[in-house]
């Protein structure tokens, strides 16, 4: 069994950080969410802070749960994703067609990202939630398991909040 006040060199901040290219390298977390069109979160991630948003985009769909309808079976999958131009890769739309799932995503250079902006609000208001909770704001966890699990409490404070109003 490891002390834990003996951790190797290196592993200072832990698991699943990166050196965020945006704060002056300083290692840290991101926070990857797919969202309902109501900003109630579906799926949820953490990565490195350097790991580029598109090779998040695969395991977040995957971790979407069945969603019971009114009518019919569980949907296993959205209708159509909503993205931004972080996520403009051909592979990634043909994946997401492959899956049944029409991509809006703007295109670089060629799309205003103002379109999809009427979209995309739900989930930056989701994130700003997320970023509400003061433990969420700085990680102090250094086990990535352990963030992810105070994710997930924050997400569900944040359905709750939602559903309880309603």
């Amino acid at each position: 069994m490891r002390d834990r006040l003996r951790e190797p060199p290196g592993s200072k901040r832990g698991q699943l950080t990166g050196p965020n290219p945006t704060d002056r390298g300083k290692l840290g977390s991101k926070i990857h969410l797919v969202t309902d069109r109501n900003g109630l979160p579906l799926s949820l991630g953490i990565s490195g802070a350097n790991l580029h948003d598109s090779q998040a985009l695969e395991p977040l769909v995957r971790g979407i749960p069945p969603i019971r309808s009114r009518r019919g079976p569980r949907r296993r999958r959205p209708g159509k994703l909503h993205a931004d131009k972080g996520y403009d890769y051909e592979g990634l739309r043909r994946w997401l067609r492959s899956r049944g799932i029409m991509p809006r995503i703007a295109r670089k250079g060629v799309e205003s990202s103002q379109r999809l902006g009427r979209h995309r609000w739900v989930v930056e208001r989701t994130v700003s939630w997320l970023a509400g909770c003061r433990r969420l704001h700085r990680r102090y966890e250094r086990k990535a398991e352990h963030f992810l699990g105070f994710v997930g409490i924050a997400a569900a404070f944040i359905c709750f909040r939602r559903l309880a109003a309603t």
